[in-house]
């Protein structure tokens, strides 16, 4: 059985898009699992894994950091609104695309094709690395934490060629061919991509399931793979190693994703870390936005656990069953108010339609709150009738729609009163610093409108200082104050100690998926 190690608590403070392609070729057939009796074994040790998770005798820890947010040379007003202007495209994108299974004549029946919608950002600044390790010998792999998406990817060698190319990234390539447990991934696992596309027909002889997925600005390409996970601390002891894990082995990425080395998936989906390792819940802790200087940890299964008296448990509204709506956790957002004022918000404004429109989503790869316009254009009033600066044009220099002009770059902001979210049973309290952000002698609302129809998401910056446990089997989300609870997670922390506006403050989102068996 893997080791798995028990975890004691720790405080909250501890020190240009691609169109659809058929795919990069493989160069892995020598590692191929040679029967199925392998591939039994392998779910067999992940099996024994999900069980150890869910006794209550053993957690998987892994270790977070913030991607650093000053880029150096670019004014970060700039970034933030080129990230803005990004994100608006890529929501304008995403809500004109449909499930759908493309054919090709007679041909289809072999060689199907899905496009499927899912949501992802690229790593530029605001989003959080968590650190594991891949194959045998294990190689690291910082990739972003994402509880929006499923998939689990990391850039693999060769990256040379006409249909290779890759990113720079942080740690040396993965190479699967130097790897003795990686697998390519059956066309008929219960974790393929492409398993609806077949049919339930026997796939092609020598299968192996591609994907290309696409970002608003941006992609990634390869073919799906198994791979043994190691997680734990620097320290051999700590570690858990874990066999059998479905993975992206990208070998073709656009160059957006610097900074990292790929991403893992925490949704709610069969392909996500959380499902694959069956922890039944999770939890993190995000230390003040400016905080230069402190660590942090995610912890998967039964030690992810926050008591005390200042925490809030709301449940989780059911997802869609539509891609890629259901892989994102939903809360009901019933009301928002600034002080003691209950702002004027129609009760269905945040309703999860029918469709799979609407709704409020929580997410710790999305940096920025962005809120349905009716919802948004209330709490910018109120702002405003509290705040006595002179307004100026944020939508040039920064992208956010309401700032304020400072006395000097070195100008402590106002007060202001915190703002609370009403969820279903449960107030989440926000002070001033988790709603508005400062930098550079100008002060923004730190919040921004959802004019298209799409889901609005509530984003790490407002999640800052925060416990928030995901407790995936009971379907509720619980949370508190970092200074009023006791916790088995400690924080996830930024880079960079410079006090200037975030590098970028949104999320690049997916906007399709292109599997098919190869």
């Amino acid at each position: 059985m893997p080791e798995l190690q028990t975890v004691s608590p720790l405080p909250c403070n501890s020190p240009t898009e691609r169109p659809a392609q058929d795919g990069p070729t493989t160069p892995w057939d020598q590692n191929q699992m040679s029967s199925t009796s392998q591939m039994a074994s392998l779910a067999a040790f992940v099996f024994l894994v999900s069980a150890t998770l869910a006794s209550g005798a053993a957690s998987v820890r892994v270790g977070l950091t913030r991607i650093h947010s000053d880029p150096g040379g670019i004014p970060a007003s700039q970034l933030v609104r080129d990230a803005l202007r990004r994100d608006m495209h890529r929501q304008q994108s995403r809500l004109g695309r449909k499930l759908a299974t493309a054919s090709d004549g007679a041909a289809a029946a072999a060689t199907p094709t899905v496009t499927a919608r899912t949501r992802k950002d690229m790593p530029n600044g605001g989003e959080y690395l968590m650190t594991l390790a891949i194959g045998t010998p294990p190689v690291s792999y910082p990739a972003i934490a994402d509880t929006g998406s499923d998939l689990i990817w990391t850039q693999c060698a060769p990256c040379s060629g006409e249909d290779h190319q890759c990113f720079n990234q942080p740690s040396p390539l993965y190479n699967p061919a130097s790897s003795t447990t990686f697998a390519v991934l059956p066309c008929n696992s219960s974790l393929s991509m492409c398993v609806s596309a077949l049919a339930g027909a026997p796939p092609p002889p020598g299968c192996a399931c591609m994907y290309n997925q696409t970002y608003g600005t941006g992609w990634t390409a390869g073919i799906q793979g198994s791979e043994t996970f190691t997680f734990g601390g620097s320290s051999p002891a700590d570690h858990a190693r874990v066999p059998g894990i479905a993975f992206g082995c990208s070998n073709a990425s656009s160059s957006d994703w610097n900074g990292s080395s790929g991403l893992v998936g925490l949704g709610r989906g069969a392909l996500s870390l959380v499902s694959q390792l069956g922890a039944g819940k999770f939890s993190y802790c995000l230390t003040p936005f400016q905080d230069s200087n402190s660590t942090s940890t995610l912890l998967l299964g039964p030690s992810a656990a926050i008591t005390g008296t200042g925490v809030r448990s709301t449940p989780f509204v059911a997802s869609p069953a539509m891609a890629p709506m259901s892989t994102y956790y939903y809360l009901n957002l019933t009301g928002i108010s600034l002080g003691t004022k209950t702002l004027s918000i129609s009760p269905d404004a945040f309703f999860l339609k029918s469709d799979g429109t609407g709704g409020l989503i929580i997410d710790s790869g999305t940096t920025i709150t962005s809120l349905v316009n009716a919802a948004y254009q209330q709490v910018r009033a109120a702002v405003q009738s509290l705040v006595t600066l002179p307004v100026i044009d944020g939508s040039d220099s920064t992208g956010l729609d309401l700032c304020y002009a400072l006395p000097s770059s070195m100008s402590a902001p106002p007060a202001m009163p915190s703002m609370t979210l009403h969820f279903d049973g449960a107030d989440m309290v926000l002070p001033a610093e988790s709603y508005m952000i400062s930098g550079s002698g100008v002060w923004c609302l730190a919040m921004r409108n959802q004019t298209d129809g799409a889901m609005s998401t509530l984003g790490n910056y407002q999640q800052q200082n925060m416990h928030i446990l995901y407790d995936v089997r009971q379907e509720t989300l619980s949370f508190a104050p970092a200074n009023r609870a006791a916790t088995r997670t400690v924080a996830l922390s930024p880079e960079g100690g410079a006090r200037r506006l975030p590098r970028q403050l949104l999320k690049r989102r997916a906007e399709s998926t292109m599997v098919g068996p190869n």
